[in-house]
């Protein structure tokens, strides 16, 4: 299964979507490393079956197994830390942004590829879990770093066009059964 067979999964009233993953498997404004790990993530993220294996496949011939690991490890780090911060902010009693968060992230220091890649990655992830805190530091964190504006949105772009390419598979997986 490739980005191909994803979009051809896309029924007629997804033709939007479907467009979108062939537009953005072409994207240059991120390199391929960038580029597939964002779609891996953002895909590991919502954890639809045939959008995973459509594109872990894809990803697969454009990334190391070390930035598979990685890409897949920014999925699992900020799946526990979106909601974690997402629910520090949403609380109105703040005393507990004053507590340690006492949860272990040691990826976040060593994830075995370019960190501001992983930054990437994390900032797509947060997007597809909506935590509007860890949105602003990761890209706080890649604007700092000299990362343009344009990267974050792609980013953010990818994530947003595999998290409706999930709702979609998932949406037609249910009405087959």
């Amino acid at each position: 299964m490739s980005i191909d067979a994803l979009r051809d999964l896309m029924p007629a009233y997804a033709k939007d979507i479907s467009l979108n993953l062939g537009s953005l498997a072409s994207e240059t404004v991120l390199n391929d490393q960038q580029k597939w790990g964002c779609f891996l993530a953002s895909a590991h993220a919502i954890g639809v079956a045939p959008v995973v294996k459509a594109i872990e496949a894809q990803a697969a011939t454009m990334l190391s197994p070390e930035a598979m690991n990685a890409a897949k490890a920014a999925a699992a780090i900020m799946g526990m830390n979106n909601i974690y911060y997402r629910s520090l902010h949403l609380m109105t009693n703040h005393e507990y942004t004053t507590i340690p968060a006492r949860l272990r992230m040691n990826i976040l220091a060593n994830p075995g590829v370019d960190k501001m890649d992983f930054e990437l990655w994390s900032t797509a992830v947060s997007a597809v879990n909506g935590c509007g805190s860890c949105l602003d530091a990761h890209e706080g964190a890649l604007r700092k770093h000299g990362v343009p504006a344009t990267q974050v949105q792609a980013a953010l772009r990818i994530a947003a066009v595999v998290h409706a390419a999930s709702r979609i598979a998932a949406a037609e997986t249910a009405l087959a059964s």
